[in-house]
């Protein structure tokens, strides 16, 4: 008996030392979960971070400094008598717990962590080098051979001059660079490529929507807004980012107009200190001045600018200018000569973009000029099929999802570059055309799990005939001479 009762007190006592335990535990997971959390003021709902320290109330009611000076300026300043007020019929005096039924329940906002971030300071022996810069370019921009070129030398000379500030008491002025290309030919892809190469903030804007300061639009400090926005309102980061406005040709001097040319010629004209290296006054989490939000200053000596276009009715300029050197005398050139020719952009000169409407002064700010090439239909299919993230290879990663192969024949990838080439849009026109004919595919795989293969042909795209289909475990196509389209399920 004795033994029963030593082994039922130690179970007792085992029992009381674990509940001990217990409360103990989720005591202390109720302190540290209120520590983990903010107090918040009961009137402007402020956590205490930005409010400052707040001042205790009974029954877990807190209030802010600025509301509580505020609650003792309306009652010292007030007009009302609150005696009078006591008096007034209907007028009740409110305690504390009827208060506190009143207010609605405190919400919890969590401790900010202070982070401490390793910011990796740029120095000139982890700048990639031109022909790294140009390497990884292939790998997702097809062609343009010259201008990745171009551009790789002109980031790595500029970066250069970022990290050295100054090189023996000479200083080193920036090189902005501008973009000349028809549209769909990959000025914007490029800059978006660069910016993820050199892992620098990248903001990308539209220069139609600038006009002059005190006009309906944007500023022009919008374009260091949207960098500083990019940078998450990183000044220092974002004073080595780079700014990509396209559309740059839309804001080219208005010819024979008498009214004030707001969206041109001004435009340009403000761009001048932004380009050349100026303090700007932007707001912090906005776009526009006129919100009710900090200023800060950014100074753009560090940021590098790329402009880009495709200039219509420049290649007239350049035809122009060159049938004129070149039509006197015996031995000169037909004036057809220059009619067909596609790479008509890469012999323009300064001069040329000055008669299109650019000013001087502008085109003395962006040094470096580059010019993309047209498509052909070769481009067309090396656009489809080799760049890491290639049109192709999307569109068989999402069937690979559902267990089906998709391949391409070589026939069908020149019949997509030649309709991309009728539409005249550049590479943005093989996604129209593959989503085209894509359609049925996508929608009637997903019904028939037999389905394990299927091939693109060209008649498919010309619309003669349908897709090569293959079941699962079939190694030789079914027959699709009579009429593919039935035989094939789709």
């Amino acid at each position: 008996m004795s033994d029963e009762k030593n082994t039922t007190i130690d179970e007792v006592n085992t029992d009381d030392r674990k509940l001990e335990e217990t409360v103990k535990g989720v005591v202390e997971d109720t302190s540290k979960d209120d520590s983990e959390y903010e107090k918040l003021c009961s009137i402007c709902h402020r956590p205490e971070s930005i409010a400052g320290k707040m001042i205790e109330l009974p029954n877990n009611l807190y209030v802010c400094p600025d509301c509580m000076q505020k609650s003792f300026d309306m009652m010292n300043n007030g007009q009302i008598d609150l005696n009078q007020l006591m008096r007034m019929p209907g007028v009740q005096i409110l305690n504390m717990q009827d208060l506190e039924n009143m207010m609605p329940k405190q919400q919890k906002v969590k401790k900010k962590k202070e982070k401490k971030e390793e910011k990796p300071e740029l120095d000139l022996h982890n700048i990639p080098a031109p022909h790294k810069i140009k390497a990884k370019l292939d790998d997702y921009v097809i062609g343009q051979e010259q201008a990745k070129k171009i551009i790789s030398v002109a980031v790595y000379n500029h970066y250069k001059r970022v990290v050295t500030d100054t090189m023996d008491d000479i200083e080193i002025e920036k090189s902005n660079i501008l973009m000349l290309g028809p549209t769909g030919s990959g000025k914007t892809y490029l800059v978006k490529t660069l910016a993820r190469l050199l892992d620098v903030p990248l903001a990308i804007t539209d220069a139609t929507s600038l006009t002059e300061a005190g006009y309906i639009g944007d500023d022009i400090e919008s374009l260091v807004s949207k960098l500083l926005a990019a940078a998450d309102n990183d000044v220092e980061k974002a004073e080595r980012g780079i700014i990509f406005v396209d559309e740059i040709d839309k804001i080219a001097k208005k010819k024979n107009t008498n009214q004030r040319d707001v969206s041109g010629e001004s435009v340009q004209q403000g761009m001048l200190k932004l380009l050349e290296g100026s303090d700007v006054e932007v707001p912090v989490g906005a776009n526009s001045k006129n919100a009710m939000v900090p200023l800060t200053t950014v100074n753009t000596r560090n940021i590098l600018f790329i402009c880009g276009g495709a200039f219509p009715g420049l290649e007239q300029i350049i035809k122009e200018r060159l049938n004129k050197h070149s039509s006197i005398g015996f031995i000169a050139d037909l004036k057809d000569k220059y009619d067909n020719d596609k790479n008509l952009l890469s012999k323009v000169t300064v001069e040329d973009l000055r008669n299109f409407g650019m000013i001087p002064e502008f085109l003395g700010r962006l040094p470096v000029i580059c010019t993309l090439q047209s498509l052909d239909r070769d481009m067309f299919v090396k656009i489809l099929k080799e760049p890491r993230n290639a049109i192709l290879k999307q569109y068989q990663k999402l069937l690979a999802l559902d267990e089906v192969r998709l391949e391409f024949e070589d026939d069908a990838l020149y019949a997509i570059a030649e309709k991309a080439m009728e539409k005249d849009t550049g590479a943005r026109a093989l996604r129209a055309i593959i989503e085209e004919f894509m359609l049925d595919i996508m929608y009637e795989i997903p019904k028939d799990d037999s389905i394990g293969e299927v091939i693109i042909t060209r008649d498919y795209i010309e619309g003669t005939g349908g897709p090569v289909i293959r079941l699962r475990g079939q190694e030789v196509p079914p027959l699709l001479e009579n009429n593919p389209v039935q035989e094939s399920g789709l």
